[in-house]
């Protein structure tokens, strides 16, 4: 599919222009520059055409002594939207005019061969167009287009010029068609080396890597191919205590992590081996499971760690023990880094979402709950027994079944936890969660 990235120097309101085109609050806004650190992908359409928008960190002049390692590695991304791209939208600000900024941002577009449509932003007021606007026919890259990203005013304008760039399938987009993918959502605490994963995988430097603690701030939209599957991998926020987290945008960065785990269809949970498993991953594992996600654990650095034959043996029971209360859930140990066992990784990845999504009959379901009742008898209470008429499967993403009993406060939550690990072991469903709901039904 076809891609339009926009592009700019900080602050002039590229992420509220995607939010607006896009109709999702996909790009977090504020008024600090800097925000938008990584590349964030999005899908919008005009007049039946449907592509794909990239939004992408300020293109930032620095001298010398102002080099920042984090703005550094914002140019170099915004620079690899530019390279990817079909059509950039440059976006400038009208209050502040040209500045040294966007001359330097022009600079690079031109030297880029690619097609620029240059969007005039926070023109708020309808009417006239403002005297201020002839100023950006200075820059030299054709006519300006008023727009307000707030209000939405002039964007239909813009599309109409970003399309002419388009080289669209007169027969159809065939790329509209393309097949349905895993989402998969990359969470876990900060530093775990989650957007390395991405990376590595991506073949490419896709999200900004840094030792400084909360570099990814958005949840990044990454659609990959992986042995001929198509994935969407969604590299998020690491998500930390709420007692250590502090200002607007970070506040906005775990409530988009939050969101990236609603929408995905496997969440893989990255643990750092270094540091082990701690109480902030139980609660972001524990995130998922109440979602009803499949899920994984992902031992990350593995090549960090000295072995013995009984090093990943070890690990893997004190894992076990650690996430008791997901029991169902793969361990796969892993190195971001150099690639190793990453293959296993989307193995699982595949696995648990076709389990997630797995339905079964109900004549199947059946004849195991005669055979668990059979093993171990219902139980009883002053003298009324437990009876288990019938079970069918209600749903799916998670696998939900219904059981038909005869007294509610009979099927207590041990018993119904048995019947669980029954559907488990006779079905193998494994990497998902299991939902049971009892329905009381007369004799």
């Amino acid at each position: 599919m076809f891609l339009a990235a926009i592009v700019g120097r900080p602050n002039v309101g590229k992420s509220t222009l995607f939010n607006k085109l896009t109709g999702r609050r996909t790009s977090i806004v504020d008024d600090s520059p800097g925000v938008t650190r990584d590349r964030v992908y999005g899908k919008t359409d005009w007049l039946s055409h449907e592509f794909n928008l990239v939004d992408t960190g300020g293109i930032e002049v620095q001298t010398a002594s102002e080099k920042n390692e984090i703005f550094t590695e914002m140019r170099e991304q915004a620079e690899l939207a530019i390279d990817a791209a079909d059509v950039i939208i440059f976006v400038v600000d009208i209050r502040s005019g040209v500045t040294a900024s966007d001359k330097d941002v022009a600079s690079i577009l031109q030297k880029s061969g690619k097609p620029v449509v240059l969007c005039v932003n926070k023109c708020d007021s309808v009417g006239d167009t403002p005297a201020e606007l002839y100023e950006f026919y200075n820059i030299g890259l054709g006519e300006p287009f008023p727009v307000s990203a707030v209000h939405g005013h002039g964007t239909g304008d813009l599309l109409d010029e970003v399309i002419k760039y388009m080289p669209f399938d007169t027969d159809g987009d065939s790329d509209s068609a393309e097949s349905e993918s895993i989402s998969v959502a990359i969470i876990g605490k900060p530093n775990a080396g989650k957007s390395s994963l991405v990376n590595k995988i991506a073949g490419e430097k896709r999200v900004i890597v840094s030792a400084e603690a909360g570099t990814t701030r958005d949840a990044i939209d990454m659609p990959v191919e992986f042995k001929g599957e198509k994935f969407v991998l969604i590299d998020t926020a690491g998500l930390r205590k709420k007692s250590r987290i502090s200002g607007n945008v970070e506040k906005y960065s775990v409530l988009r992590a939050y969101t990236a785990v609603d929408r995905a269809d496997v969440c893989v949970m990255m643990i750092d081996a270094a540091e082990g498993f701690t109480e902030q991953d139980s609660k972001v594992a524990g995130y998922a499971h109440d979602k009803g996600k499949a899920s994984i654990i992902a031992v990350n650095k593995w090549d960090l760690i000295e072995k013995n034959n009984k090093t990943m043996k070890e690990f893997t029971e004190k894992l076990e023990k650690d996430f008791s209360f997901m029991k169902y859930v793969p361990f796969v140990f892993i190195s971001a880094k150099t690639g190793q066992r990453i293959d296993k990784l989307f193995e699982l990845v595949k696995y648990t979402y076709e389990q997630n999504a797995r339905r079964i009959s109900t004549g199947l379901l059946n004849d195991m709950l005669a055979i668990a009742t059979a093993r171990v008898s219902p139980p009883t209470d002053k003298g009324k027994r437990l009876k288990l008429y019938y079970i069918t499967q209600a749903s799916v993403k998670p696998p939900t079944f219904v059981v038909f009993c005869n007294k509610l406060d009979l099927f207590h939550f041990s018993y119904q936890r048995y019947i669980e690990n029954q559907i488990r072991e006779t079905f193998s469903l494994d990497g998902t969660p299991i939902v049971i709901i009892p329905r009381e039904r007369g004799d």
